[in-house]
């Protein structure tokens, strides 16, 4: 019986993560910083534009490697 309470759990944590995930698609445009940084690449010709946030997705992904290290920390 335990591999169901085990998978009972990676399902609660990825909707916890979906639900996150989600509430960052709500409100991400109302953060100021976000998408906004130096270094993010923005391509404009014509009605043509390329958008590449390379400085956000690092910084959001230290914070993420900061904030799961301490949660998952043993």
């Amino acid at each position: 019986m335990e591999p169901f309470g085990s998978m009972g759990k990676v399902l609660i944590l990825m909707g916890i993560f979906l639900v996150i995930v989600g509430i960052f698609f709500i409100f991400g445009s109302k953060i100021p910083f976000i998408g906004k940084l130096p270094g993010d690449i923005v391509y404009k010709k014509g009605n043509f534009t390329f958008y590449f946030p390379i400085v956000t997705s690092i910084v959001v992904s230290i914070l993420l490697t900061l904030i799961l290290n301490l949660i998952f920390r043993k």
